[in-house]
């Protein structure tokens, strides 16, 4: 009876440890600024020329988007007018959005009245075009 209760305390134990140790609550991290990363996955409507997208920057902002105004034809390059959300509902940032691919990858630039203001490279994955970018000043 004993063993048994050691073996599921053991049990317990390795089960319970790593998954503190992996722990995304550290105060210190709380702290940091957010990193200059960001996260997007672009998926199809059923509208012609439209993507919807759910975004991530820096681990810190995230939210939905919609993409208007791209090609009839179907595939992701393109020109299109994005906005973004945060998760509450409320507007974040707007952008003329193009996507061009190279090869299996995709180059994809978000533009403030002609000027880049983030660049990213994406690939498609099973249920979309995948896309990791960054804020620039160039």
């Amino acid at each position: 009876m004993k063993n048994n209760r050691l073996n599921l305390l053991l049990i317990l134990i390795f089960a319970v440890l790593p998954i503190l140790s992996y722990s995304q609550n550290d105060t210190e991290s709380d702290k940091k600024e957010p990193l200059n990363i960001g996260f997007v996955l672009y998926t199809k409507s059923n509208t012609p020329g439209t993507l919807f997208a759910r975004w991530n920057w820096g681990n810190a902002y995230s939210g939905p988007g919609i993409a208007t105004g791209g090609p009839k034809e179907s595939g992701y390059v393109g020109n299109y007018h994005v906005r973004y959300f945060y998760e509450n509902g409320d507007f974040s940032d707007e952008y003329d959005l193009v996507i061009e691919k190279t090869g299996d990858f995709y180059y994809v630039s978000w533009l403030i009245k002609g000027k880049v203001a983030a660049k990213g490279v994406g690939m498609e994955v099973e249920n979309g075009l995948a896309v990791g970018w960054r804020r620039v000043n160039d």
